[in-house]
């Protein structure tokens, strides 16, 4: 149910203030403006407009508005007050109930590895343990444990499958074929945009406006477009406003300016009390052995390993990984995502709602590796990129993985890609149906990893600035879709899904 604007908006301003109450901002705030009661130019008279002078000259202002700004883009509109707490999770049930399903069956997996390997869901090290840990924290990579009787949770293809089989039990699904029908496979009826509306809405990525990743290769002079946007770049920063490094970043980020702006944009700043945080986590890595590390490490070792690129960062990998799969914090997402953590119970004490704990707050496949790696290339320093992958997770990697109607979740980007392939290249999507290359099933694992791992490091770092920038992952499927058509004279040509790959 959608609220009237004015009512909407209180509500908007009442969770923000009730969300940055018990934050570290707030008092400093308080703090700043206490120290400022000794200032001469605080006269009691004017306090509150002289505190609030002091706050926007001292910076602190802007500080504020970045806050409240990172609010907006992560949380979602708020809904009717009498809508119930899943609507806010989930408008759709059939979706919410996909997405309980598909989580059954990982946690069914995960038991069952439990049970066949003998070992615990999570367990404390053994003193000796926990000191070894401790001294090749830094070369974790090193190690090479025995994980073969370990397997992956889950691969892409099965999650598609999941996917396809989708269905809005409120539509009339006849057998026979209209014209109306979706000939792709994904079959529910959610509302994507068409290629008039992605125009309007990406317009800073017209053919008219310079971007960077094209508009300063080598045959354009840079004094026609990189110059001038490395100046404004510089004068964004400088100003610290986060609304306006957004702005930006939609034209690209110049290279040495990018981890800056990406942290202005996600609000991170690595505070002293950011890092304890982080030495927290890692503690309680060394404290616990969990299943999940297991995973963590197998799936570190397929996955980067044999990766040109990434392989050098295998240590940070680990690093950050084994401590998210320890973040609590990360739960807060789940207000908003139709996904919900797993539970498991203190042994012996099964049902007993008091006795249970969330394990792990976050569990998932190489693509978790995949969304890390490119962003070792721009923050060695390990809380600092700790906390730049949490906050891309919860704004949105987490998408690419739970089922939902969200315009930036996977099915939606999954109909995205197929509409625009279906609606503007019909002869080349016809021909690779007819010849049982479904296009999804090439492009499925491109945006379901955010094309990490497929785009070479440079060019992946171009798009994760628009998905930043706009705020949203649909320009995964249109990336998708360009290169199918970019590709459309040699695809038609080809006789097998092997050879469309």
């Amino acid at each position: 149910a959608m609220l009237d604007p004015d009512s909407g908006l209180s509500l908007t301003i009442a969770r923000i203030v009730q969300r940055l109450k018990g934050s570290s901002l707030h008092s400093q705030l308080e703090r700043q403006a206490r120290v400022s009661l000794h200032k001469p130019e605080i006269k009691l008279e004017s306090l509150k407009e002289d505190i609030k002078d002091f706050l926007k000259t001292s910076g602190w202002e802007k500080k504020l508005q970045n806050a409240v700004y990172s609010e907006l883009n992560v949380f979602p509109a708020p809904c009717h007050p009498a809508a119930p707490p899943e609507h806010m999770k989930e408008p759709l049930a059939y979706m919410r109930k996909a997405q309980g399903s598909w989580e059954k069956r990982i946690l069914k997996s995960l038991n069952s590895m439990c049970t066949e390997l003998s070992i615990p869901l999570a367990q404390k090290r053994p003193v000796t343990e926990q000191k070894e840990l401790l001294s090749k924290w830094n070369e974790m990579g090193t190690d090479e444990p025995d994980l073969s009787l370990f397997r992956p949770v889950y691969a892409p293809k099965d999650f598609l499958e999941v996917l396809m089989n989708l269905r809005n039990p409120n539509y009339e699904n006849g057998e026979q074929l209209s014209f109306r029908n979706h000939l792709g496979l994904i079959q529910v009826p959610l509302k994507v945009k068409d290629i008039p509306e992605l125009k309007e809405d990406f317009s800073e990525l017209g053919l008219n406006i310079g971007q960077l990743g094209i508009d300063d290769s080598a045959q354009v002079p840079p004094e026609f477009f990189e110059n001038e946007h490395v100046r404004v770049g510089q004068k964004v920063l400088a100003e610290q406003d986060s609304a306006a490094a957004q702005q930006y970043v939609r034209q690209g980020c110049p290279t040495a300016l990018r981890a800056d702006l990406w942290a202005l944009i996600l609000n991170i700043s690595n505070q002293p009390e950011d890092i304890l945080y982080y030495e927290q986590l890692k503690s309680n890595v060394i404290q616990h052995d969990l299943l999940v590390d297991s995973l963590i490490f197998k799936d570190v070792k397929l996955t980067a390993s044999n990766d040109d690129y990434y392989f050098v960062f295998e240590d940070y990998l680990y690093q950050v990984l084994l401590c998210f799969s320890r973040d609590t914090s990360v739960l807060e997402h789940f207000t908003y995502s139709s996904a919900t953590p797993p539970k498991s119970y203190i042994r012996g004490k099964l049902g007993m709602e008091e006795y249970a704990v969330f394990y792990p707050p976050n569990v998932n496949y190489n693509s978790f590796i995949l969304s890390v790696a490119p962003l070792c290339f721009l923050y060695h320093e390990p809380s600092k990129l700790y906390q730049i992958f949490r906050e891309m997770y919860v704004r949105f990697f987490f998408r690419l993985h739970s089922i939902s109607s969200h315009p930036s979740g996977i099915v939606s980007l999954c109909l995205l890609f197929e509409t625009l392939l279906q609606t503007h290249l019909p002869q080349l999507f016809y021909h690779l149906r007819e010849i049982g290359a479904q296009p999804l099933r090439i492009s499925f694992k491109w945006m379901v990893r955010a094309f990490s791992g497929y785009l070479a490091t440079d060019q992946l770092l171009l798009l994760w600035d628009r998905i930043l920038g706009y705020n949203s992952l649909e320009i995964l499927a249109v990336l998708a879709a360009a290169v199918f058509a970019f590709r459309a004279v040699n695809l038609m040509e080809v006789t097998s899904l092997a050879a469309a790959e």
